[in-house]
């Protein structure tokens, strides 16, 4: 809901309200964003404070007003939310309430089924720069989207160093700044800063969304915690480089920014042309918990988008750890016959099914089937897996090329380079997808693939960060053919199912979940780590984002051994797959894969859709845990794992989230009320060893 009154404009969607003010200078000032409030009565405005007074000025003191969008210079010296080189100053001009919600070009966003958007529009007369704020809101969502465009309507060009997606002014200044760290094979992490005067940059330039920080940021009142305190989220919808400020000043208020990352960044605009920045959704709750709840609806509702969005995704097998690239197509059959006969839904063919591709060090960019290891042909094989009852899938790295390849013999001029010879990782180097040809040969070749067999499912890999970006602002560029080329390839194929991967957790973001509804959260599937992974990333993504497989023991990236059961317990809290050789598999081991999978077909609704809660955080202890809880409160599944076994321990008693205080619940034999399990809670015997895990399937009688 948007209304104007007066100089006011209230802006509320599930529990939260968004609250602009228009000076009576004509400054757009940030006026309140929390919990939802009533627009009428309002307090009365208060006033800025006034200073450097020169002829033909309103004498305003900009640095003092908590503006929506801060340009730098005009008597405000705090971080810019836009920064040119000719630096505006922005007046309120107009304001238009639209039905639903534009989309930003050649950007991916939220859908406009549900949206009711307020666009302001700013200018600066004397320069020549009008800047449009957005701002969408939904029935029944708990999350604000925000966006910015930029036109020059000078004759000379505007260059922008800076321009933020979104900007927000906080009264005060105690809070924390929480944020989701790491590296490759441990992402999302969070991290925390208590906010002090000065400025915090929390940002990637590495090419995309990056392992090391994930473009969702949270700034929380200090002590927040699940279930109290205010709690504000900022993610971008964008899969480049990328940036959050935040800055404290020496009056104690708090101004943020996010959006493209400035180290790098440069776009001319010539007269006429505009600037449109990616969406920004901000998002209130009260405690950590209600955030990730309004989160994981809005992208459920309003990111992933297409057929798959709503659907529960099928139980995968890939056989990329049982065979690497060392498989022919009688090995590939088997594996699939097996897995049928063990509830298995989806075989995946991953990487070396191309070219000459035998090793890591050629054949990418050759989209052409290896007859040598698959006499029947991509078709053949999917026909063979589907008469096996299994759909099937198949890996891509459509991105990348390997100097060995008949590809890059035709065009080495296609790869990203300077002026130097490009830096080679992993054997390979990255395709410039700024340039049209480039483009159009990647999406003929992933469709043609695909309309030449029955393939219902896509892994889209991205194994290296782009280096030797050639040029200010190449980032942006590729990012933008990125989107065309997803955009192409998906909206074509709406019936395949597609994950996104880059080197497991690299491009985790809203931006990819527009294309493709579930990403591969980690390259490490090792039970003790994914703990701590999945539980950091679930701050901001859901579980029907996330991928997660049953891999091989000992872990190929940790050493560790752990059981099937506990393998498996992990997993199936998100969508969920095998990736080993079953044939080598004893009985015991199978006959647990079929319970597995029988369990995963009863509850991968619930832990698609349901409300996710956390329950015990691994990161300050010995145990982690969460819960996931139907809609209606009819069902639950509870999922506790600790990380290793201490002798002699007292049993855990575990306090329940989000069920029916008035309901009874069965638990196998034994009964609860609702009431006694979220407030005495139910006390967790662990079974031996390290990484045991224990799992409780609740129904409301």
């Amino acid at each position: 809901m948007i209304v104007k009154r007066k100089n006011m404009f209230f802006l509320s969607g599930k529990g939260f309200s968004y609250v602009i003010r228009i000076s009576g200078e004509g400054y757009i000032l940030h006026d309140y964003f929390g919990a939802q409030i009533s627009p009428e009565p309002y307090c009365e405005e208060g006033r800025g404070w006034y200073c450097f007074q020169a002829a033909g000025e309103d004498g305003v003191c900009v640095d003092e007003l908590r503006t929506e969008y801060p340009c730098y210079g005009h008597t405000d010296l705090g971080t810019p939310a836009l920064m040119a080189d000719r630096q505006p100053v922005l007046k309120y001009r107009s304001y238009e309430i639209i039905s639903g919600k534009p989309a930003p070009k050649g950007l991916p966003s939220a859908v406009a089924d549900g949206a009711e958007t307020l666009v302001i529009t700013a200018e600066d007369e004397l320069l020549g720069v009008e800047v449009r704020l957005y701002y969408s809101v939904y029935t029944g969502e708990g999350a604000l989207c925000r966006r910015t465009e930029i036109t020059n309507l000078a004759d000379a060009p505007l260059t922008l160093g800076a321009a933020y997606s979104a900007s927000l002014a906080f009264s005060g200044s105690d809070y924390e700044e929480m944020h989701f760290a790491g590296s490759w094979g441990r992402e999302r992490r969070p991290a925390f800063n208590t906010l002090t005067q000065g400025v915090y940059h929390i940002g990637n330039a590495r090419g995309g969304s990056g392992h090391q920080i994930n473009p969702f940021v949270i700034i929380k009142e200090r002590g927040a915690d699940e279930e109290h305190g205010d709690c504000y989220g900022f993610m971008l919808v964008y899969s480049g480089d990328h940036a959050t400020e935040i800055e404290v000043d020496q009056r104690g208020r708090t101004r943020v920014h996010q959006g493209i990352n400035p180290f790098g960044f440069r776009k001319t605009l010539v007269k006429g042309e505009t600037f449109t920045s990616p969406e920004c959704v901000l998002a209130y709750g009260c405690g950590l918990g209600s955030l990730s709840r309004a989160y994981h609806d809005f992208i459920r509702d309003k990111i992933c988008r297409g057929e798959w969005s709503r659907r529960e995704r099928p139980i995968l097998i890939n056989n990329w750890e049982a065979t690497y690239m060392d498989f022919d197509e009688e090995k590939l059959m088997s594996i699939a016959s097996l897995a049928a006969e063990l509830g298995i839904e989806l075989f995946v063919l991953d990487d070396g099914w191309f070219g000459k591709r035998d090793n890591d060090r050629r054949s990418l960019g050759d989209w052409v089937v290896n007859k040598s290891k698959i006499p029947s042909g991509i078709g053949g094989l999917a026909e063979k897996v589907n008469a096996l009852g299994l759909k099937f899938g198949l890996w891509f790295e459509p991105e990348m090329v390997s100097p060995d390849s008949d590809l890059y013999r035709a065009h080495p001029d296609w790869a990203v380079r300077a002026q130097r010879s490009p830096a080679l990782i992993r054997s390979q180097l990255v395709l410039d997808l700024t340039r049209p040809e480039v483009r159009k040969y990647v999406i003929n070749a992933v469709c043609s693939m695909l309309d030449s067999a029955n393939i219902e499912y896509v892994k889209w890999d991205m194994n290296r960060y782009i280096t030797d970006m050639p040029r200010e602002g190449f980032n942006y560029e590729y990012t933008l053919g990125l989107y065309e080329v997803m955009e192409a390839v998906t909206s074509s194929h709406p019936n395949v199912l597609f994950e996104g991967c880059s080197g497991g957790g690299g491009r985790f973001d809203a931006g990819i979940l527009c294309y493709m509804p579930q990403i591969w959260t980690s390259d490490d599937t090792d039970p003790l780590e994914r703990l701590y992974i999945q539980y950091g990333t679930s701050f901001g993504y859901p579980p029907l984002a996330m991928g997660s497989h049953v891999t091989e023991s000992p872990n190929q990236h940790t050493g560790r051994r752990n059981s099937m059961d506990t393998r498996g317990a992990v997993s199936m809290s998100c969508n969920f797959g095998y990736e080993l050789d079953i044939t080598k598999l004893g009985m015991e081991d199978r006959e647990e894969i079929k319970r597995q999978t029988a369990l995963c077909r009863e509850l991968r609704g619930l832990v698609a859709f349901g409300d996710f809660y956390r329950l015990l955080d691994p990161f300050s202890g010995n145990t982690g845990g969460w819960m996931s809880v139907e809609k209606d409160k009819s069902r639950a599944f509870v999922f506790v794992m600790r990380a290793l076994f201490r002798p002699n321990s007292a049993p855990l008693r575990l306090r329940l989230k989000g069920l029916d205080p008035e309901a009874r619940y069965r638990a196998g034999e034994a009964e609860y009320r609702g009431d006694m399990l979220m407030n005495r809670g139910i006390d967790i015997v662990f079974p031996f060893g390290d990484g045991a895990s224990v799992r409780i399937m609740l129904k409301r009688i």
